[in-house]
């Protein structure tokens, strides 16, 4: 028997806040944190994009997953 948590085949397993969708965030309409906005500023230099400070946690969040495809940085899989 497997003691992994993570290992709940064909259970009904309900997501961890990071695989939960920006747009159902409790708190996703609030200003984007400190380390979003340090981390978009780079992937914005490195896509040759615009940084724009008045987004959402939210709208960040979607940001930083759509920069991380075109820059290929971030992803580990």
């Amino acid at each position: 028997m497997s003691t992994d948590p993570k290992s709940n085949a064909g259970s009904s397993v309900v997501p961890s806040n990071a695989e939960k969708n920006p747009d159902d965030w409790t708190t996703g309409t609030e200003s984007m944190t400190g380390a979003q906005a340090s981390y978009l500023k780079t992937l914005c230099e490195e896509a040759g994009e615009e940084f724009d400070p008045g987004l959402t946690k939210a709208e960040a969040s979607k940001r930083i997953d759509a920069l991380q495809g075109k820059t290929g940085r971030g992803r580990t899989h």
